[in-house]
Formats: C-alpha cells, structure tokens, sequence
C-alpha cells in the first residue's frame, strides 16, 4: 500500500501591499488627532502595517496523515491549543485557547497538525462561531474520523476594552460532529477530558 502524500495547505497572501498599509495606518492614525510626528510614533504606521499583515498571514503546513494500522479506536485530544485572532467587527484582538479532538477513522493525523489548523482558520478576521466550525468541519473533510469535537474558550477586546468594558470575561464555543455529537457517552468523554465538566 503506497503512502498518502501529505496535503499542502497554503493561504494565499500575495496581496499584501505593506507600503499602501503603512500610508493607510498614517492617514487612520491622523484621522484620529494621533500625530506620528514624534520620535517614538514616527515608525508606527509600518509597525501596524507589518503587525497586521503577521496577523492575517497563517503558516504553509503540511497536513501529514498516517494509517490507523493498529486500529486506535479512542478519542485523541490535543488541549490548550493557544488561539489567536482579530474580531471581524471591530478589528480588535480576540485570544485564548482551543481544545480540539477526534475519532480516529482509517487514518490519524500528526499531533502538531491539529495546532497548525486552529492556526490557520484564526489567521483572517473572524468570529469565534465560525472559527469553531471552520475548524471542524475541515478536520471532519479532510480526515474523515468517527467524530470530531472542538471547544474554543477566548477573551474579545472589542468586549473587554471597549463598549461594555465586561473585563475579564470570555466567550466559550463548541462544534461536536459524528460519534462526539449523537452519542451521549462519547461526548461527555471528550468534554470532561477537555476540562469543560
């Protein structure tokens, strides 16, 4: 039996003008009486073009998968999974941690993998919701398990610093799919093991 190659997933950024980003950060900047006249704001706008541009730009991986030769028919989880992104509304960070798990199927996946896909999801303005799926469902697409489950837990800024200044709050999503989802001891497996019970 031959090996799977491994899937290349790359997020195209090609179009990124940092030059236009820093002049736009200028004029934001200006438009909002922040003079970048002295010392120490005069290299801001490129400092905000490049810090958003690293923010919206995931890391190429390889989605490497092996055969599930042994049959491993537990759940495998990988918790705390440091999340970061940008709230699609106010354009604000939101940060925290996922804790995703699966089912093995036919196949199993490299432990690192399941970081590297919450990392890629999260690298574009977002909301938690569709984080949360995004993530799924393309771990249910793309691995074909019995069952995946992820819980993103996150505190928003645009909540935290601004509006209702709610300081120390969090937001907690989940997207169950498969076995995780219609079988009740299987869900409250994965849960309790990711902390949430």
């Amino acid at each position: 039996m031959s090996a799977q190659p491994a899937l290349r997933v790359v997020q195209e950024t090609d179009g990124i003008d940092l030059a236009a980003a820093e002049r736009a950060a200028g004029e934001f900047l200006q438009a909002l009486s922040i003079s970048t006249g002295t010392e120490s704001l005069r290299g801001t706008p490129g400092r905000m073009a490049r810090a958003y541009a690293e923010l919206f730009s995931p890391r190429p991986f390889d989605l490497t998968t092996f055969p599930n030769d042994e049959g491993y028919d537990e759940l495998v989880l990988a918790r705390s999974i440091p999340v970061r992104s940008v709230c699609e509304h106010h354009l604000l960070p939101f940060v925290g941690t996922a804790h995703v798990g699966y089912l093995p199927g036919q196949r199993i996946l490299g432990l690192s993998k399941l970081a590297r896909v919450v990392e890629y999801f999260a690298c574009r303005p977002q909301v938690q919701e569709r984080l949360t799926k995004q993530v799924a469902d393309w771990l249910q697409t793309q691995l074909e398990p019995k069952g995946v489950g992820v819980v993103i837990e996150a505190e928003h800024t645009c909540m935290t610093l601004r509006g209702v200044q709610a300081t120390g709050s969090s937001t907690l999503t989940s997207t169950l799919l498969g076995t995780l989802r219609s079988d009740a001891r299987s869900r409250s497996e994965f849960l309790a093991l990711a902390g949430l019970t």
